[in-house]
């Protein structure tokens, strides 16, 4: 179902990506799941293919085009690639440069996204630590003046692409406690004092590599402060968002590729002499998947429409479009493994995969409950 925001510039984005996966992604999905790691060159090549700077500035580097356009590629390179894990691997750069290209001077706009649009550089996002996930006011991790530079000790968990980023995009505790006192600093590769401790086994998203963060006395330019100090928090609060958005997008395209593979299962597959098809409980199965994805994608269709018009409700609205999207992706891959029977529980099934893929996402971009309560917060309740 194409959402009906979308007009022919989405359609030929959607092509661009569905082509780059069928022929680099999906050929090699189930070794670079297996490897948890897919080659560093994909990200030169998706950038030649012009991926990876879809919805960036020109100015920059980037291809034009607004978050619709990006979200539009992301989910048919999940469509046709299969692999969850590598889309959005290439994809991290997407919560990691707009809080550079939104409050970054025009110096770090020009150093920092160039590089990572053209497939050079890998960017990460790092805000997660150990003891403050979807608390970001709680965030330890600090930043000390120190002349020309900020003296940075913390640690960061869960960071998407951090055992290879070139730079990653920090969320730092620069003043006093609470959201008044975060900044957000660039750390590139190479500084001393920056390390990653361990590359995390994860249940899915295999082939995206996630990473444990250290910074023990780690001297960063004070001229990689992103906007103002003690502002950061407003960043991130701006970053989330779009990245909701997105996180719903993917839910929506997981989904329709489960759909996707149990309708040709259940062609296919024969029980008691005829296809399991012809059964009505598969019938109405089906039926229930196909609804909760047009439900989901019918939403975020229209929240990202309201999100680019400058509705103030966006915040809202991303919130409740992600939990419809995460339900809904939920619901679609677990009946899809009942479809599959046996066969969907086994490793190489593109439904088992996507079943354990689709578990992350009531818990990443800030959890089910996080969403309810911003949910409740901005209906005054």
């Amino acid at each position: 179902m194409t959402p009906l925001h979308e007009n022919e510039e989405h359609a030929r984005l959607r092509a661009e990506a569905r082509r780059f996966a069928r022929t680099e992604i999906r050929p090699h999905a189930d070794a670079w799941e297996e490897d948890e790691e897919f080659p560093r060159e994909l990200y030169a090549r998706a950038a030649a293919a012009g991926l990876i700077g879809i919805g960036y500035p020109e100015a920059y580097g980037g291809g034009g085009g607004d978050v619709s356009h990006a979200i539009a590629a992301s989910e048919e390179m999940i469509l046709e690639g299969t692999s969850v894990g590598t889309c959005v691997g290439l994809g991290s750069h997407g919560i990691a440069l707009p809080p550079i290209l939104k409050f970054g001077t025009e110096e770090q706009k020009q150093r920092f996204v160039p590089p990572v649009l053209r497939g050079e550089k890998i960017a990460a996002l790092a805000i997660t630590e150990p003891a403050a996930g979807s608390d970001v006011a709680g965030i330890a991790t600090r930043a000390v003046r120190d002349g020309d530079h900020y003296v940075i000790d913390g640690s960061k968990t869960f960071i998407t692409s951090g055992t290879r980023a070139d730079l990653v995009t920090v969320a730092v505790r620069t003043g006093g406690a609470g959201h008044a006192g975060i900044s957000m600093i660039v750390v590139e590769r190479g500084t001393p004092g920056f390390s990653v401790t361990r590359k995390l086994a994860k249940t899915g998203w295999w082939a995206s590599d996630t990473a444990e963060l250290a910074f023990e006395s780690c001297r960063v330019p004070a001229a990689n402060l992103i906007g103002e100090e003690n502002a950061g928090f407003y960043a991130i609060m701006a970053n989330f968002v779009t990245e909701r958005l997105y996180l719903a997008s993917n839910c929506c395209a997981i989904s329709e590729l489960a759909y996707r593979e149990s309708v040709s299962w259940a062609r296919e597959r024969r029980a008691f002499g005829k296809p399991i098809a012809g059964f009505q409980v598969t019938r109405h199965k089906l039926a229930d998947m196909a609804s909760s994805i047009a439900a989901a994608r019918a939403l975020l269709s229209d929240v990202v429409v309201r999100f680019l018009g400058g509705d103030a409700s966006a915040p809202k609205l991303a919130a409740m479009a992600k939990n419809v999207a995460t339900d809904a992706c939920s619901f679609v891959c677990d009946q899809a493994v009942q479809i599959h029977g046996g066969t969907g529980y086994m490793r190489g099934t593109v439904v088992e995969r996507l079943f354990r893929d689709a578990r992350l996402y009531p818990i990443g971009g800030g959890t089910r409950e996080i969403m309810n309560e911003i949910i409740a917060k901005l209906e005054g309740y």
